[in-house]
């Protein structure tokens, strides 16, 4: 078992009080802080053991490294090496256990009660940067470009976070007013073994979605007992499509709120802000991934409006949603559709 690292409890919960739509009356806080005890570098394994145990509803700040080696902060010469979080120092010192991806995931957190076959909703509270530094990386023949861009490249950024922003290029000053995690996911089903944290999938994973970022909600169908939720990959800005394989990469600090939901059942990740509903299309080609965004997209709303057909449902679809390209450089490549509230003057179901 990891260390666990609890800041305050504002109650005890009793197992038996799963919450089913709403969190229950009492919960705990918890702070779940980034070192090589509690970090899996570049997968997600149903076997991973959990560095946090906590109750449905119970929230959890937690911190996340970025995935740059910290002697290359240090030769960039752009912020002192005392920028350089010490957790992220030890990370790179002594996790010898890497791969097959490249992000390095804080958690596993394994919440009480949640079963296969339920979702995990995941309420993200806050989230900051954590540090005065990000960067930006090319990799030989990678992203979208791959046959144009045939040498390595990379830069690191000074973040300033009192005006939240980022000097990328000289004249260029870039908001990070909006920091959210790439990769947010659960473990995979135990039958797939260890997986990258590269592509996104069925577990959620590296979605890079920027809409994702406070105030948002993510509903993860559950493969294990327990869920087995971890996050990482923060980015403090990103535009939709990560072109060049990668965002202003970033040290994050949030604040989640974990909820067993035994009332849904998907198979896909989706995703809610006070404005939108988000549906996701995650597929090997970008023709695919949008067909499967357009088909959640009818699911939902003829699944939440249970009077509209599936031909007003398509037609809602091409006249009202947004489909946004989210990445194409993971492999597995991802459209949303954002499905505005407002438009929808019957109850819901």
């Amino acid at each position: 078992m990891k260390n666990i690292f609890v800041a305050s409890a504002a109650g005890a919960m009793l197992a038996a009080v799963l919450a089913v739509g709403a969190p229950p009356a009492y919960s705990a806080e918890h702070t779940l802080l980034a070192s090589p005890q509690t970090v899996n570098f570049g997968n997600f394994n149903a076997a991973n053991k959990p560095a946090l145990t906590i109750a449905s509803g119970d929230t959890v700040i937690l911190e996340a490294a970025t995935q740059i080696d910290p002697a290359e902060i240090d030769a960039s010469g752009v912020v002192p090496p005392s920028a350089v979080p010490q957790f992220v120092r030890d990370i790179f010192r002594d996790v010898k256990d890497r791969g097959p991806g490249p992000h390095i995931l804080t958690g596993p957190i394994y919440v009480t009660g949640a079963a296969p076959g339920d979702v995990l909703e995941v309420r993200i509270l806050e989230v900051e940067a954590s540090a005065d530094y990000g960067y930006n990386t090319q990799r030989p023949y990678s992203g979208l470009l791959p046959e144009d861009f045939t040498g390595a490249w990379q830069r690191v950024i000074p973040i300033d976070r009192k005006t939240k922003t980022a000097t990328v290029a000289p004249g260029v000053v870039v908001p990070v007013d909006r920091p959210f995690f790439g990769t947010m996911g659960v473990a995979p089903p135990a039958k797939l073994g260890r997986i990258s944290s590269g592509p996104p999938g069925i577990h959620a994973g590296n979605l890079d979605n920027k809409d994702l970022g406070a105030g948002a909600t993510l509903y993860i169908p559950v493969h294990v007992a327990g869920a087995l939720f971890s996050a990482g990959d923060g980015h403090a800005a990103q535009g939709h499509g990560e072109i060049d394989v990668s965002a202003i990469e970033a040290n994050l600090r949030a604040k989640f709120q974990f909820i067993v939901r035994k009332d849904m059942h998907l198979t896909w990740t989706r995703a809610e802000t006070k404005t939108h509903w988000i549906v996701m299309g995650l597929a090997p080609k970008l023709d695919d991934a949008m067909k499967l965004a357009a088909r959640e997209t009818i699911k939902f709303i003829t699944e939440r409006f249970p009077k509209i057909s599936r031909e007003e449902a398509y037609m809602i679809a091409s006249v009202a949603v947004d489909y946004h390209v989210t990445q194409v450089v993971d492999g597995t490549v991802g459209i949303h559709g954002m499905i505005p509230k407002a438009i929808f003057t019957a109850k819901a179901n």
